[in-house]
């Protein structure tokens, strides 16, 4: 019996000599590898700037933060999604309002986004499962639409004069839509690099935005920089110049700046995406061909309008409910193949019943997840793994008498 795991990162000897390299080099926290990630990040995404920071979580809230979004402010999410889509919008004091995914994609249905604006509504957070972009052209059509009720509250706000979208994009680094890179489709993007990711930092994020008339992308980029180092005016790297030590604190900030470290293994990781991708693409095409020869649901990662970063690999058995779904994870894994489940919804969740949420007001959500499974992807897996996980779920399902 073989042993599948889920999702190992893709990590060869150049990382390790990329991050030993660093280790010698006596700077280890924020410093020259950070900063040159940050501009070849921006130069992949065909952003103005891209900010290398802790997680996507951080980059979320730190956008939002920047927004000036807080308390009497509400802030549109997907039931259907993992809590650091939401979790980002309950730290910063903001309102979470949740919607309902479209009936026939696990994706935010943008007329329920358009139903849900009100005059309080300040941001919408679309998240790009698996890495497939949202409908961003609905969603802006559907806040254009509802431009009349928006109230700005600062100088930011007045430049976009509506609701922003700050696309949650954890699992879409390389994603594509019409030949846009995730990141210069929304106003803000924020990605994870984190270790199950298509690519990884070990930990880490990154927030990039489009440019937009009015914004001062130099001025946002420092902002951003100022928020993530406790508020300072100057970061270590600067601070350590000599006769450089002063430095001020103009707001009580936060901490959640990326590592040299870190950093050092996303510049490799970055130069190898593209090998990364295309062979979890090569593994996606298996997968494909043989849930279509068993009638299996699957969210596709390639058409002629969108490639995605090809991150997971989501499945659904129809006419099965939540019980028989986890009976199939665990046969596979009796036969060594680790599933997993994207996304048990927010409002199953102990925190987010607590707020009042009820899933029963998710109808698409519910039914997205209640049959959906995860198979492993990632590069790790030879043509041999890739058949047996695919033989292991024909016979599993067979067994059940679901195929």
């Amino acid at each position: 019996m073989r042993s599948i795991p889920f999702s190992p990162p893709d990590i060869t000897e150049s990382e390790i000599e990329a991050v030993a390299e660093t280790l010698r080099s006596g700077w280890i926290t924020t410093g020259p590898k950070t900063k040159e990630f940050e501009e070849k990040a921006a130069e992949f995404f065909g952003t103005p700037k891209a900010v290398a920071l802790g997680s996507c979580t951080s980059s979320l809230e730190l956008t939002l933060r920047i927004l000036g979004i807080g308390e009497g402010d509400e802030v549109i999410v997907p039931a259907y999604t993992y809590t650091a889509s939401a979790a980002c919008i309950a730290h910063v004091g903001a309102k979470i309002v949740m919607v309902d995914t479209s009936p026939d994609s696990f994706l935010i249905d943008p007329d329920r986004v358009a139903d849900a604006i009100t005059e309080k509504t300040k941001a919408v957070i679309p998240v790009d499962i698996a890495g497939k972009m949202c409908d961003y052209e609905r969603i802006f059509e559907a806040i254009e639409n509802k431009k009349h009720l928006f109230r700005p509250e600062n100088d930011i706000q007045r430049v976009f004069n509506r609701v922003v979208v700050v696309a949650d994009s954890a699992h879409g680094f390389g994603s594509s839509r019409h030949g846009v890179m995730s990141g210069g489709v929304a106003d803000f993007t924020a990605f994870s690099l984190h270790a199950v990711k298509t690519i990884t930092s070990a930990e880490g994020g990154i927030a990039t935005w489009k440019h937009h008339e009015g914004l001062d992308d130099e001025k946002l980029y420092n902002k951003y920089m100022v928020y993530s180092l406790h508020g300072q005016t100057k970061d270590a790297l600067h601070k350590n110049l000599a006769g450089s030590w002063e430095y001020d604190i103009v707001i009580p900030g936060y901490k959640c700046n990326m590592t040299d470290i870190q950093a050092a293994i996303a510049l490799v990781q970055l130069k190898r995406f593209r090998e990364i991708q295309g062979r979890r693409r090569e593994i996606i095409e298996m997968y494909d061909k043989a849930m279509d020869e068993i009638g299996i649901g699957y969210l596709h990662h390639v058409n002629d309008d969108f490639v995605t970063s090809c991150h997971i690999y989501l499945t659904r058995v129809q006419n099965i409910g939540h019980r028989e779904r986890n009976e199939i994870i665990d046969r596979m894994a009796e036969l060594g193949v680790s599933c997993n489940v994207h996304f048990k919804p927010l409002p199953m969740m102990t925190a987010y019943k607590n707020m009042g949420f009820d899933i029963k007001d998710y109808p698409n959500a519910y039914a997205h997840y209640k049959n959906e499974i995860t198979l492993p992807l990632h590069t790790k897996l030879s043509n041999d793994d890739v058949k047996y996980v695919i033989e292991c779920y024909k016979k599993v399902l067979s067994d059940m008498k679901l195929i």
